[in-house]
């Protein structure tokens, strides 16, 4: 009974990872304020990635190209001990 116990656990840690967007490849941003602007929000995200020391340009269409990389983003809201937190999921494009 105890190993399915830590099975499940396992299994559904996994899965929450999987659910807020850590995936190999994709990069995961959690900026200090929440945007409801669209053009505010992807200002903010191209902000945040070139004080890391990307290069970044905004096509449209929720596609971003990083370091020569296409990507595209997804807002994800996740409670974090209560308190909304807006998180930027950006996916490589083939």
């Amino acid at each position: 009974m105890f190993f399915f116990i830590i099975i499940g656990f396992l299994v559904f840690f996994l899965f929450f990872n999987w659910l807020l967007g850590h995936q190999k490849g994709n990069i995961v941003l959690d900026l200090d304020d929440r945007y409801i602007n669209r053009k505010k929000y992807v200002a903010a995200i191209q902000t945040q990635l070139e004080s890391e020391g990307r290069e970044v340009t905004y096509v449209g269409n929720n596609i971003f190209i990083i370091d020569g990389k296409k990507y595209m983003f997804t807002e994800r809201n996740v409670s974090m001990g209560g308190v909304p937190l807006q998180r930027t999921v950006l996916q490589p494009v083939d």
